[in-house]
């Protein structure tokens, strides 16, 4: 059966463009007309207060709903709903179905106490695990600082090969890694990625040559695809939709956080160059791969597979008293009834990545994920190179690479919280590449560039520092997606162009082009200027999309937008009450 979005996804039009604007749902005859006998064949179930589930599974509130707070809180206060859902879950065998009642309640103070317990023990914990996908995913610019390139007989073209090499693999297993988890189960599946790609991690110690270089960054790339999307499925498990994106900004916070660690731990680490014989980038990619391996046994033991599974024989208490253990199901279910069917917690399937791409209406953010960070890229792949290039030791080009990511998470910050203030996205985001193009000016033109050893140390610092608009892409991804079964979808499909671009950039700066990169850099400008057309673009349609329905929906009665909620076969951001955020 199809899967049920979230009803309160869909409530109002103040929840998709912050516009104070009626109730969409709104949609019935000042007379209260009496649903016809067609909705009442094509609906699921129609209740006797005529809230009906559609065929499609989503949620549309009667004419004598749309006054009640509660129930739109709570819409298994509607009986034959709850009775619906109930046999649902158990006919899917939701782990928690037990502890489904809609008449349970809670106060604010249990519910925060509760959300703190989840931060501790679940955000925490996925940051942790994140944090070990990019120790071994982000460590190898800094074994470059130890002439591995050297070491190993390696040009720069190779370097890049064994970028693109990676991100090839990491594209691909996305999805058949993800088909594994379902089978498995994340809190299954992840820890066992873990551990199986710090082994490859580990075994980096031992390069030899291109070959060896190649097979293990292949390997790494097939271990760690689907880990993110995956991470994602688990806290769903814990979250409502609107409290998982700013746990999900947590991470790419944890990414730069982890950057300035592990560059610390590189300025030691390095130094242990010709002990036991072994060279220093030997010595780092074998001490992280073992961090990355104790996270990931430890993983088994801290990633419980749901709220109602937390009690175990190493961990007899559990975290969650009886009582918590209900408020943890029922506010995620009421928040979205289709995260107690089973069948909903499934891969993204060839069929549905095909949907997905399919959708004409989030290729402008598609393409934004393919191009905007490719300016600001190939110099996070080189800087170390660059920096040795330029003079500077070893272990100072480490220590060097951290103010950069003190400033990109400050940026960060920065960027996405303006983006909230200001209740606009795309002119928000315009903020990055205009940030980056009197640098990339700088890095192509200016005869100092890669010359002047400290200037260009500034200038490369400023540049990574760049106000990332990671953040608020993918929220708007998520929101103009519509529905919590597009939004896994069309996230990784968002992923998935993203990572393209990163094979992109991989490729951007050649060996017949060193060592100042003119062609690269170049290069580099026209897409930045591309990534500004775009984003002022993409604001520009979603004003016409936006307005184009408004024309449509403004003329029709209000019988006929409650009989085109519950009978349309439109799904997703193809609605007709649906406004695209920009």
């Amino acid at each position: 059966m199809a899967n049920l979005a979230s009803y309160n996804e869909k409530r109002t039009l103040v929840e998709v463009i912050g516009e104070t604007i009626a109730p969409i749902h709104s949609a019935r005859s000042e007379e209260g007309a009496a649903i016809n006998e067609n909705l009442r064949n094509e609906a699921q179930l129609v209740s006797s207060k005529d809230n009906v589930i559609t065929e499609d599974g989503e949620i549309v509130l009667g004419q004598s709903s749309l006054n009640d707070e509660e129930l739109k809180k709570n819409i298994f206060q509607d009986p034959e709903i709850a009775d619906y859902y109930r046999k649902l879950y158990a006919n899917s065998q939701y782990e928690g179905r037990h502890h489904f009642d809609p008449e349970l309640e809670w106060t604010a103070k249990e519910e925060k106490a509760i959300l703190w317990k989840l931060e501790w023990r679940v955000t925490l914990w996925a940051c942790i695990m994140f944090i070990g996908l990019q120790i071994d995913r982000g460590n190898l610019v800094q074994a470059t600082s130890d002439n591995m390139l050297k070491d190993l007989n390696l040009t720069t073209n190779q370097y890049n090969y064994g970028n693109t090499i990676f991100y090839v693999c990491f594209l691909s297993a996305e999805l058949p890694s993800q088909l594994v988890s379902k089978m498995l189960g994340p809190d299954r599946f992840i820890p066992l990625q873990m551990v199986l790609w710090s082994i490859v991690a580990m075994s980096q110690a031992a390069l030899k040559g291109k070959n060896s270089f190649y097979a293990t960054r292949a390997l790494l790339g097939i271990l760690e695809g689907g880990f993110i999307p995956d991470i994602v499925l688990w806290l769903s498990f814990f979250y409502t939709s609107k409290e998982l994106p700013i746990r999900l900004s947590f991470f790419w916070t944890a990414l730069s956080v982890t950057t300035i660690i592990t560059s610390i731990m590189a300025y030691g680490l390095l130094r242990l160059r010709g002990v036991c014989g072994m060279p220093g980038w030997a010595w780092l990619f074998l001490i992280e791969g073992l961090i990355t391996l104790l996270i990931g046994l430890a993983s088994f033991f801290m990633m419980p597979a749901s709220a109602v599974q937390t009690k175990t024989w190493f961990r007899k208490k559990g975290w969650f008293t009886e009582r918590e253990e209900k408020i943890v199901v029922n506010r995620v279910l009421r928040d979205d009834p289709s995260k107690g069917d089973m069948h909903n917690r499934q891969a993204i399937t060839p069929k549905l990545l095909w949907e997905s791409l399919k959708d004409y209406d989030l290729f402008p953010i598609y393409m934004l994920g393919l191009i905007a960070y490719i300016p600001a890229t190939p110099q996070s792949f080189y800087i170390s190179l660059m920096l040795k290039s330029l003079g500077f030791s070893t272990f100072n080009t480490n220590l060097l690479a951290i103010p950069y990511n003190v400033i990109h998470i400050i940026m960060l910050l920065l960027v996405t919280k303006a983006s909230d203030i200001f209740n606009d996205k795309f002119l928000v985001a315009v903020a990055q590449p205009l940030w980056l193009l009197p640098l990339l000016v700088a890095m192509r033109w200016w005869p100092g560039a890669q010359q002047d050893a400290w200037a260009t140390w500034a200038i490369v610092t400023l540049l990574l520092g760049y106000p990332y608009i990671h953040a608020i892409l993918v929220a708007l991804c998520s929101r103009n997606s519509n529905t919590v079964r597009t939004r896994s979808v069309s996230a990784a499909t968002y992923n998935m162009f993203v990572q393209a671009g990163n094979i992109i950039s991989s490729n951007i700066y050649r060996t017949d082009d060193a060592p100042l990169y003119k062609r690269g850099n170049m290069q580099l400008f026209w897409i930045n200027i591309g990534v500004l057309g775009l984003l002022l673009f993409s604001k520009a349609y979603y004003m016409w999309r936006n307005h184009s329905r408004e024309k449509i929906w403004s003329k029709m009665t209000k019988e006929e937008k409650f009989n085109y909620l519950a009978t349309t076969t439109d799904k997703g951001n193809k609605r007709l009450d649906f406004r695209f955020a920009h």
